[in-house]
Formats: structure tokens, C-alpha cells, sequence
């Protein structure tokens, strides 16, 4: 069975920092879309989705591959191999 590698405290800090940009950022974007385009006025079609869930997408690859990584036992073989 793999090793589970844990990650450093160094990609947990960015992880943290690309989330709190994520959710300012989305923050933004939303009271903008509501704010600036008179969506509590009429309808406004809800551009700000797009960005939400490309980046949402984006934050959950992130996190799995923070926290879901296993260690490849033939690397070590790979390597050795590439330098014959």
C-alpha cells in the first residue's frame, strides 16, 4: 500500500491563501454583479457563476492534490532508470 505523503506546512499556507482570495474575490464579484448592474431592480443574467465555479473547481484540485497525494513507489526505479 502507498505512503500517504503529508503535506508542508509551506503548501497548507497557500492553500489557505488561495482560498481567502477565492472567497474576497467571489465576494466582490457578486456585490458587484447585484450592486452595479441593478440586479435588485430587474433581472441580470448571473455572469458571476462562470468565474465561481471555474475557480471553485480550480480550489477543489487544489485541495486533493494537497491532501490526497500518495507516494509512487517506482520513482526511485524511474529515476535510476532515466539516468542509464
Amino acid at each position: 500500500m502507498p505512503k500517504k505523503i503529508t503535506p508542508t506546512s509551506g503548501e497548507k499556507s497557500k492553500f489557505v491563501l488561495h482560498t481567502i482570495v477565492f472567497l474576497i474575490a467571489n465576494a466582490a464579484i457578486w456585490a458587484f454583479w447585484y450592486y452595479g448592474q441593478g440586479a435588485k431592480e430587474h433581472w441580470v443574467y448571473p455572469w458571476g457563476i462562470w468565474i465561481t465555479a471555474a475557480w471553485g473547481l480550480s480550489l477543489l484540485g487544489h485541495w486533493a492534490s494537497l491532501y490526497t497525494n500518495y507516494e509512487d513507489k517506482g520513482l526511485e526505479d524511474y529515476l535510476q532508470q532515466r539516468k542509464n
